[in-house]
């Protein structure tokens, strides 16, 4: 691997200060990017944020943006997939690549109808087999979809293959 990030994530309005410390902890561990698309209703200062990301806030490079659309002209051409609850593909039939952009939605809204309208090809889901419960933690799901899309990047490069086309293959 090289210097470069292997993937990056993005969340898109965030609301709860330690889901987002413990993503940048995250993305701090694989050497992700982290894009925080605003408005932000807290600091990256704030003591929550600061402790979830214990002492690792030096490895992570974050990259802030005011709103979407700053962020979406800023990444034209990129490829960027969505992560929603719903009755979308599977996160495990994407095909991942090296520098796909990961975004999520704010925890208690998840991603805007209009995000959601113009990139619905590439939106996925991680199936929750209990009806009664509607989503997952947001730090849990970025870590679930995050280290799938490792796994899939680092068997393609041994293996020397790109898949066969799946949703998302774009």
């Amino acid at each position: 691997m090289s210097d470069q990030a292997p993937l990056e994530v993005g969340l898109i309005a965030p609301r709860i200060p330690p889901n987002t410390g413990n993503i940048a902890r995250l993305c701090a561990a694989t050497r992700s990017i982290l894009h925080l698309i605003g408005p932000l209703p807290f600091s990256l200062n704030d003591r929550v944020v600061r402790r979830a990301g214990l002492d690792y806030w030096p490895e992570v490079v974050i990259r802030q943006w005011e709103e979407w659309e700053d962020f979406r002209a800023a990444m034209a051409g990129r490829r960027l997939l969505f992560f929603e609850t719903g009755p979308y593909h599977a996160y495990t039939q994407a095909i991942y690549r090296w520098g796909d952009i990961l975004l999520f939605g704010q925890e208690s809204r998840g991603l805007p109808q209009r995000i959601l309208a113009e990139y619905g090809r590439n939106v996925f889901t991680i199936p929750i087999y209990n009806p009664k419960v509607r989503s997952l933690n947001l730090a849990n799901a970025v870590s679930i979809i995050l280290y799938e899309a490792l796994r899939q990047i680092n068997a393609g490069e041994r293996a020397g293959e790109g898949g066969e086309e799946r949703p998302g293959a774009c």
